[in-house]
């Protein structure tokens, strides 16, 4: 028995729920003013002092800011530094030293812009993008849950959504019809049989044991609310399951509606015959053709259920879309579960939000901060944008540009705010230490994904295979990390190390830590230690030790070493015994993929 004190205070909090549970009636006119719930509206350029700096539209409203706050540009960051920035913002992998001597040999006023034009036309583009993408989507290949062995519940193919997904950005498309496909493709297009892993999105959700149970039924809608709401609208949708949304105008009927459209599908295997696997086949014996996808089946509409309690239902809710994103009151579906409907309210173009929350993660992957911060939350308690009308200038063209994701892209890495230094000047620091206004290009440092790619790169052991996922820490895994497996029980400790998220919900963004344990990997990772006696093969086939040490820095920092840097490698390899385990110059390649340089990027 708790004390009189306890028992109190669990009173209180009772009354506390019951009356936020209780609907607040809402002023929609009121509510549709939230700056995310206006129509982004075309922007007129600022006027700037500095003329001459710009280089894209987006340069404008940035210098706009600075000059605004007394801050001036950082310099454009040198050749060298600049085409290893770009060429791991787009492909995920550090140039080549072939081509970082091409680029500074071209002195052609367009050279930087065909640079870039040549690495958005690579296949390695689409899965740099699939990387930020999969982590939005919560992919994964099993469920958090297993009993035993039984993996009954697995997701043996997930693979074939990745390369989708992969393909899909290098094929350029649209980026409102990257959604549609991934929602309902079996609807909007029944012929188009090429892009039915699409569906992946949804049919890679979450699965639970005895999904017989409405209780456990109701779990899956909600996770599929969640994901779909967050990753294209920025909205908190399932924090409405039980009541009215506490801070954003989402009611309960609002989630109902929503969650009506997943209560009226069904995640299915679909042979390459037409016909779904029973449930039971093993994650190795499944026919490499099967897709993990969903599809209609008896759809109906929900009642709310006071508090999220399956046992208390209330009045049934028509399957429909949110009523602050509707003109007046809330649109309804009515064409099968509404899959189809969902997704077209999406991407209209007169939707709000679609647009915004896109360009503001491009915006985020290409300069290491967005400009709202709260990239999956546009509702009351995310962050304003610090450039309101360059997010909207942005989402504007977008939608204008065909939703094209390359042209985006490329507007963005030309740009003079992209092309600046990531040092500035001490005034800038005094003024605007956070660098809020892009005075300087952001230091960052690279994901699992990019730095184990590189090492693999600049050791000559990458493969450039795609398909079927190999565990991580395999010794004969020479793919791209992208490639993985991916575990919701249990996600593999290399990539939680360095900061993978968890894979059973949707990530809006990577951490990014710094600790001790990373540093010892490096040391001591049997991955480390082979790839850096492979770098150190491929440098041996060099005639010098000299010609070796400018080949290693040209392979890991697309760049010479420095006089110092050259006379200390030369030091190391003299003073350095070679162990009954590695040489002197496997251990030099060591340290050299161990250093903050191979890590971050200017």
């Amino acid at each position: 028995m708790p004390p009189a004190s306890g028992i109190l205070l669990c009173l209180l909090l009772a009354v506390s729920v019951t009356r936020a549970a209780q609907p607040v009636a809402i002023d929609w006119a009121a509510a549709r003013q939230h700056w995310s719930f206006v129509p982004p509206k075309a922007q007129a350029l600022p006027k700037v002092k500095d003329s001459a700096w710009p280089r894209e539209r987006v340069d404008h409203f940035i210098l706009a800011q600075m000059e605004k706050h007394d801050l001036t540009p950082t310099s454009e960051a040198d050749a060298p530094t600049l085409i290893r920035r770009v060429t791991f913002d787009l492909t995920g992998l550090p140039p080549t030293p072939e081509e970082v001597r091409a680029f500074l040999a071209d002195t052609k006023p367009d050279a930087y812009a065909r640079l870039v034009d040549g690495l958005l036309g690579r296949r390695a583009f689409g899965e740099r993008m699939a990387s930020l993408w999969l982590n939005l989507a919560r992919y994964a290949e099993d469920q958090a849950h297993q009993v035993g062995n039984n993996s009954s519940l697995n997701y043996p193919n997930a693979w074939r959504y990745r390369d989708w997904v992969v393909a899909a950005f290098n094929a350029d498309v649209p980026y409102d019809a990257f959604i549609q496909k991934q929602l309902a493709v079996d609807l909007i297009e029944p012929q188009n049989k090429a892009d039915l892993p699409a569906l992946g999105f949804l049919g890679l959700g979450h699965k639970l044991y005895a999904r017989g149970r409405l209780d456990v039924q109701a779990e899956e809608w909600a996770e599929q609310v969640d994901t779909v709401s967050q990753t294209f609208l920025g909205l908190t949708v399932a924090c409405a399951r039980c009541h009215d949304h506490k801070f954003d105008p989402i009611t309960t009927r609002d989630y109902y509606a929503m969650a009506g459209v997943f209560a009226s599908m069904t995640k299915v295997s679909l042979r390459p015959d037409g016909k779904d696997e029973d449930g039971k086949t093993n994650a190795d014996k499944m026919d490499p053709g099967t897709l993990h996808i969903v599809r209609d089946d008896k759809p109906h509409d929900l009642p709310v259920y006071d508090r999220g309690d399956v046992e208390s239902p209330g009045a049934t809710v028509p399957r429909g879309y949110l009523q602050v994103l509707s003109k007046n009151e809330p649109v309804k579906f009515h064409q099968g579960s509404g899959r189809a409907e969902l997704a077209n309210q999406i991407v209209d173009p007169g939707n709000p939000l679609t647009a915004r929350v896109f360009v503001n993660r491009m915006w985020d992957m290409l300069f290491g901060k967005p400009l709202a911060r709260t990239t999956s939350n546009f509702g009351a308690t995310g962050d304003k944008p610090t450039h309101p009308e360059l997010l909207d200038d942005l989402a504007v063209r977008f939608v204008q540009s065909g939703w094209s994701v390359k042209q985006l892209v490329r507007e963005l890495v030309l740009s003079a705010t992209y092309r600046q230094k990531s040092q500035g000047s001490e005034s800038n620091v005094q003024l605007d230490e956070a660098n809020t206004y892009f005075w300087r290009m952001n230091r960052r440092r690279l994901g699992i994904e990019q730095y184990r790619d590189a090492v693999l790169a600049v050791s000559g052991d990458l493969q450039s295979d795609g398909g079927r996922s190999l565990d991580v820490d395999a010794a004969d895994h020479h793919k791209r990390t992208l490639y993985s497996k991916v575990s919701r029980r249990e996600l593999n400790k290399t990539l939680m190390l360095f900061d993978y998220p968890d894979a059973n919900v949707h990530a809006a963004r990577r951490s990014s830590s710094t600790t001790p344990t990373q540093k010892l990997f490096v040391m001591n990772s049997p991955f480390i230690i082979a790839e850096a006696r492979s770098l150190a093969a491929r440098l041996q086939k060099l005639p010098d030790d000299d010609a070796r040490i400018r080949q290693a820095y040209a392979l890991l920092f697309a760049r010479e070493p420095e006089a110092d840097e050259l006379a200390l490698a030369r030091d190391y390899l003299q003073q350095t015994a070679a162990d009954s385990n590695m040489t002197a110059w496997e251990q030099l390649s060591q340290a050299l993929l161990a250093t903050n340089e191979m890590l971050y990027v200017d």
